[in-house]
């Protein structure tokens, strides 16, 4: 897998505006990552398309 990096990372609209609880989420060809925001060289999730389209189809119906 490529080094995170180089990938374009955003911020999770439902992250708390604290500062404290931020998720940053980027695309890749595959799927996406998904990373503490606080903690950018640290690890990261890595999902398939299906399974990220599957979760992001179920946040938008809780409609949190």
């Amino acid at each position: 897998m490529t080094t995170p990096s180089v990938h374009r990372w955003f911020k999770s609209s439902y992250s708390g505006g604290s500062g404290t609880e931020c998720v940053e989420c980027a695309r890749t060809r595959d799927g996406a990552l998904a990373r503490d925001s606080k903690s950018t060289g640290g690890p990261f999730v890595a999902v398939r398309n299906e399974a990220w389209q599957a979760f992001t189809q179920a946040v938008r119906d809780e409609k949190c």
